[in-house]
């Protein structure tokens, strides 16, 4: 063989050598970005995110969860508790006032100056389908007024141990009320141990009526609807300020996880990332113990 023809073949000897090195790294790139054991291998959207084990406590995803936000609708969930921890009558029979309208984000509500709901009824809608001025009227007709309320939000508050929270409305509507993954956490665990908040924030659909016409509403999280999600508890939230959140606690891979997310900026990302997280999650289980 000639040296140009030695040459040559160095050359393609080495081109393939080449040629399969990048093969190889790319097949090892691939199976380290597919490994269930390593959950910041888990692209999440949202800014903030935390997923943990119910029971044990471990923490299983961890994403800027120190971070303090607006956490904007969530805060239904403590409005709730306080409601029912204050034992009042829940057949008891509302108006709605002008008071109760949103002057803040002028959000839209179908709840009319003047219509008569029972407290329970408004429960209901704050949890359900996110209603703001269902909220305002249970924090406003809360003995005391509403001062006293949202006052009661943030003793509650501070009773579970969430440091990085405040409360100055019970809607949610207020940027100034804000939390933490962590403290969120704390949040649903202890609102999930209120069966009536359970139930009412997992009610697919539910109707009342309002000047003699029925109104119906929607869970404003699709997932409850979904026959591959066992959702115990949820409730979703958004102002401009705080993003798309969603928080829940759920079984996934036959165990009880809190998940919480916030700071999601696209319609569809904090469901998206629910199901990356599910996903994730279940390919950990397949897997087994990771050794």
């Amino acid at each position: 063989m000639t040296n140009g023809g030695r040459s040559l073949h160095r050359l393609e000897k080495i081109v393939a050598l080449a040629a399969l090195a990048a093969a190889l790294a790319l097949t090892i790139g691939f199976a380290q970005a597919r490994d269930p054991h390593k959950p910041e291998d888990v692209f999440l959207r949202s800014a903030v995110a935390l997923v943990q084990d119910a029971g044990s406590g471990e923490i299983l995803i961890a994403k800027n969860q120190g971070a303090v936000l607006p956490i904007a609708s969530i805060t239904k969930l403590m409005t709730a508790m306080v409601i029912l921890d204050a034992g009042v009558d829940l057949e008891q029979r509302v108006v709605i006032s002008g008071e109760d309208n949103d002057l803040v984000k002028g959000t839209r509500s179908r709840l009319r100056p003047g219509t008569v709901l029972t407290r329970d009824e408004l429960l209901l809608l704050a949890l359900m389908s996110s209603e703001n001025r269902a909220a305002a009227s249970l924090g406003r007709t809360y003995p005391g007024g509403t001062e006293v309320f949202v006052a009661a939000m943030n003793a509650k508050a501070a009773a579970l141990g969430m440091q990085d929270t405040h409360f100055d409305d019970p809607t949610g509507l207020s940027a100034t009320n804000v939390s933490s993954a962590r403290d969120l956490a704390r949040l649903v665990n202890a609102a999930h141990e209120y069966p009536l908040i359970r139930r009412y924030s997992t009610t697919e659909s539910a109707s009342v009526q309002a000047f003699g016409r029925k109104l119906q509403y929607r869970n404003t999280n699709g997932l409850v609807r979904n026959a591959h999600w066992d959702i115990g508890l949820q409730k979703t939230g958004y102002i401009s300020e705080a993003g798309r959140c969603l928080v829940m606690r759920v079984r996934m891979a036959s165990r009880e996880v809190t998940v919480i997310l916030l700071d999601s900026w696209g319609k569809l990302s904090r469901i998206g990332d629910a199901n990356r997280i599910k996903k994730w999650l279940e390919s950990a289980a397949d897997a087994g113990p990771h050794g």
